[in-house]
């Protein structure tokens, strides 16, 4: 088996369907394969059994979010390229597993490829790429987006995989970490597009910015615990930060803040287990790269 494009998805049976579709089109089934994990989903996810049987189908019937589900699928998995996209995201390119293909033989250490994200509804693909730069740009990075990338096996298996300390929003920089520590390269490039069929202003007018907010800020302090040697100067400077720009700003965001620290101190007899500083030249070399691009 060549490549595995892998899914999660909750509760967005429309927009799976959509996606699914898309990928029977641009893959050969009989050398890659599909595997999709509906999180707890409520909704009729599940007909969708039925539709595309060349799916493989793995489910939870509560929620354990997206990191856990993730876990759990990717060793499921058999091949040698992992291609990872969000229901609501779609190759832009009929060739992107060939292409992934042909830039892991073509940069030997690369682990990750970060595909470029384009954000939005558009009413077609063709309208959808005209979003990005004509120049080909290609650089060594930080970290990998969850709705459009690529990463080898053999590199996924060297790593802890995603963490079940994280619920959503922060696993991609979790596997980046070990894999940048593990001496691999992640390339960003924007010959292999995604369209992420977001509508921002939507979800910012539904709250989903709240919700972000507080997963995001638990997890970035669990993420310094976790790799950095001595993670309270980050951890000061990550809730200093926050408190201002946020906290202060809104009472439902200082109660989210709140949360969020009681959900640290919760983690904390946990962190033995899961503790495992990088080495200071690998955090030195993190900053030094830049972050993928998104439009």
């Amino acid at each position: 088996m060549q490549a595995s494009i892998l899914i999660v998805s909750k509760n967005r049976k429309t927009e799976l369907e959509k996606t699914l579709g898309i990928l029977k089109m641009r893959i050969d089934l009989s050398i890659h394969e599909v595997l999709v994990f509906l999180d707890g989903c409520t909704d009729d996810s599940i007909e969708l059994k039925n539709q595309f049987s060349w799916v493989q189908w793995y489910q939870s019937d509560t929620s354990i979010g997206a990191s856990g589900a993730r876990a759990i699928l990717y060793p499921k998995a058999i091949g040698q390229i992992l291609i990872g996209l969000d229901d609501d995201a779609h190759p832009l390119n009929s060739d992107f597993v060939r292409l992934s293909e042909q830039l892991f033989n073509r940069y030997p250490n690369v682990g990750v490829l970060a595909f470029q994200e384009i954000k939005g509804n558009f009413h077609s693909d063709v309208e959808a790429l005209a979003q990005k730069q004509d120049e080909l740009v290609e650089y060594f990075c930080s970290e990998f987006i969850g709705c459009g990338f690529a990463i080898r096996k053999a590199v996924y298996d060297s790593t802890r995989g995603f963490p079940l300390w994280v619920d959503i929003y922060g696993e991609e920089s979790c596997v980046s970490i070990e894999v940048l520590a593990n001496g691999y390269d992640i390339l960003y490039t924007n010959s292999i597009s995604v369209n992420h069929r977001v509508d921002r202003a939507q979800r910012i007018l539904k709250g989903k910015n709240y919700f972000r907010f507080g997963k995001q800020l638990k997890n970035t302090a669990f993420y310094y615990l976790v790799y950095y040697r001595f993670p309270m100067y980050k951890i000061s400077r990550l809730l200093w930060h926050n408190f201002k720009k946020y906290g202060c700003s809104d009472w439902r965001y200082f109660k989210i803040y709140l949360q969020a620290l009681f959900h640290v101190l919760l983690f904390l007899p946990k962190l033995k287990k899961y503790r495992r500083p990088i080495n200071k030249s690998v955090l030195t070399r993190i900053r030094q790269l830049r972050s993928p691009q998104f439009y």
